[in-house]
């Protein structure tokens, strides 16, 4: 069985997802940057499973966590802590006008965004739903490193541990890239033999294009980082860490 973005969206890859992207200095370095604001009210766009947002809650930041993958969010309401946090069903467009101090759009959420007017679209909604002054931050990942070179059978085959004890194999396989967009194929099998095969596309940009984005869409960049522990672009990890800003009116 294959399905698009099937790790969001098929409570059986959801599962694994879960078990795979566990708590990392990705998410301490972006409770840094909501905590630079106390008490901020927090947008989490793309939340899925609510790892990070509820973590954002439970420090006491007012959090609302958006997704349009009703499988994730299922998982994310059914966690401790679930009720600290409004969740919505949907994207950043339904959202109210400048209610919220801090944006995050982390697990490179940016990335899915493979069209660059769907991008611009989602930034945009971004800076409406921010107070002026409020910021945004999320990752990317640098074309330069070619990541997806890695991305192969051999390189990322590894085993998955599920909470029931039992086990997933799973690998990716790049299928395709084109002018900057990857995609691929996530390969699963189940201990009980079920195979799943998740699609995705993952558009590339670099600092210049995100940049170029942000500003057309009426944010300015306060800075961008090339790695976790804030290194300048192309020393670092590889990722282009964004810190953005609405300007004040």
């Amino acid at each position: 069985m294959r399905v698009w973005h099937g790790e969001f969206r098929h409570p059986r890859l959801v599962e694994v997802y879960d078990a795979v992207c566990v708590w990392s200095r990705e998410d301490d370095f972006f409770v840094s940057v909501v905590g630079q604001t106390p008490a901020a009210r927090v947008l989490d766009l793309g939340c899925g499973t609510g790892r990070l947002t509820l973590a954002l809650a439970a420090a006491g930041h007012p959090v609302t966590g958006v997704d349009p993958a009703r499988a994730s969010l299922d998982a994310a309401r059914a966690k401790p802590g679930a009720e600290r946090v409004t969740w919505v069903e949907g994207t950043a467009r339904s959202l109210p006008t400048a209610d919220f101090d801090v944006a995050t759009m982390t697990a490179h959420v940016a990335q899915f965004l493979v069209a660059d007017e769907d991008l611009r679209a989602t930034l945009h909604d971004l800076c409406r739903c921010l107070v002026p002054g409020g910021r945004l931050s999320f990752d990317s990942r640098d074309p330069r490193e070619r990541e997806w070179e890695r991305w192969n059978p051999r390189d990322s085959r590894q085993t998955v541990g599920l909470a029931d004890g039992s086990t997933v194999e799973t690998w990716v396989e790049v299928t395709s890239v084109q002018d900057g967009t990857v995609t691929f194929d996530q390969h699963y099998v189940f201990a009980d033999g079920e195979p799943l095969v998740s699609t995705a596309a993952l558009r590339f940009r670099d600092a210049e294009e995100l940049e170029s984005a942000l500003t057309r869409a009426g944010l300015v960049v306060e800075v961008i980082y090339g790695g976790w522990n804030r290194e300048p672009v192309g020393s670092g990890d590889g990722e282009l860490l964004v810190v953005a800003r609405r300007p004040r009116e």
